[in-house]
C-alpha cells in the first residue's frame, strides 16, 4: 500500500513516528470515514482555488424588493436608478426608462446591464410576470440592489400614470 511506503521511508525518532506503520491499523485506512475524507480532500483540491465563498461585504439578492407603483414612480426617480423594461413584445414604455431587455435574455445579453453588480436597478413587464422572472436572473448574476415594480404596467395604468410608445 502506498501509505506503507511513505511511513517506511520516515526514520524512527522523527516528529513524524508517530504516524509510521505500527500506529495506524490497516482496518482504519481502509474504513469507509477513511476513504470518504479522502475524496472530499481530494475533490476539494481539484476545484483550483477558485471557488469563493460570500462574505460579508460580499451581499447576495435571492428576490426582488416588490415596490407598489407609488414607491416604484420614486424609485426610479433616482438617476443613479437603472430603469429596465423586461417585458416582450414590447407594449410601451414608464417614463424614464433608460432601456429594454427581454426578460428571457438577460443572461444571454448581460453585457448591455451595468458591470457593477450593486448599481441599482427597477424592472417591469406589463403584470409583473416576466420581470419576476427577469429578478431572479439579475440575482443570479450577482446584482444586489433591484426592485419590480408589483402588477406591472397594468397596475401603473390603474393609478392614473402615463406610459409612453
Amino acid at each position: 500500500m502506498i501509505t506503507e511506503r511513505i511511513f517506511m521511508r520516515v526514520p524512527f525518532g522523527d516528529h513524524l513516528d508517530a504516524m509510521a506503520p505500527h500506529s495506524v491499523s490497516r482496518s482504519t485506512l481502509r474504513s469507509p470515514a477513511s476513504i470518504l475524507t479522502v475524496l472530499v480532500l481530494a475533490l476539494a483540491g481539484c476545484t483550483g482555488g477558485e471557488v469563493s465563498e460570500p462574505t460579508a461585504s460580499m451581499p447576495v439578492a435571492t428576490r426582488a424588493e416588490l415596490l407598489d407603483p407609488a414607491d416604484f414612480a420614486a424609485a426610479i426617480a433616482d438617476p443613479a436608478r437603472v430603469t429596465i423594461n423586461v417585458h416582450t413584445p414590447d407594449e410601451g414604455q414608464l417614463p424614464g426608462t433608460d432601456s429594454s431587455l427581454p426578460f428571457d435574455q438577460i443572461r444571454q445579453q448581460a453585457a448591455t446591464l451595468p458591470p457593477d453588480r450593486t448599481t441599482p436597478l427597477a424592472i417591469y413587464c406589463r403584470t409583473g410576470t416576466m420581470s419576476a422572472t427577469a429578478a431572479k436572473e439579475l440575482a443570479s448574476l450577482g446584482y444586489t440592489d433591484v426592485v419590480e415594480l408589483q402588477g406591472g404596467m397594468l397596475a401603473w395604468r390603474n393609478t392614473g400614470r402615463t406610459i409612453g410608445e
